[in-house]
């Protein structure tokens, strides 16, 4: 195998995922997120946004603030810079892919 080819190899698995790269998606391009809006945007299941919004924040890709709107409990999310960047060399792995793609035919 080409080692230009087994670099493609290196993409970060944790943002790879689905719904996760949907999550980042829908981060990246607001300043603020609250679970409401994420659960709807993304169509996943309350457990299992919470559970990917978790290994986001584990990873530092984002920031969770849970308090309260009167007795209402709210979960707001943002990208924090080490989680927009690492969203920024993803993209840039894709192009790469794209490239290869386009430039091995």
């Amino acid at each position: 195998m080409n080692e230009d080819w087994r670099s493609l190899t290196e993409v970060d698995k944790l943002l790879h995922e689905p719904s996760r790269l949907m999550i980042m998606t829908i981060l990246s391009s607001v300043e603020k997120a609250d679970f409401v809006y994420l659960q709807r945007e993304t169509g996943l299941t309350r457990g299992n946004l919470s559970v990917h919004l978790t290994k986001l924040g584990e990873a530092g890709y984002i920031e969770i603030q849970k308090t309260f709107n009167g007795k209402m409990p709210q979960t707001m999310c943002q990208v924090t810079e080490a989680g927009r960047q690492a969203f920024e060399e993803y993209i840039k792995y894709l192009k790469k892919v794209v490239n290869k793609i386009s430039t091995s035919g």
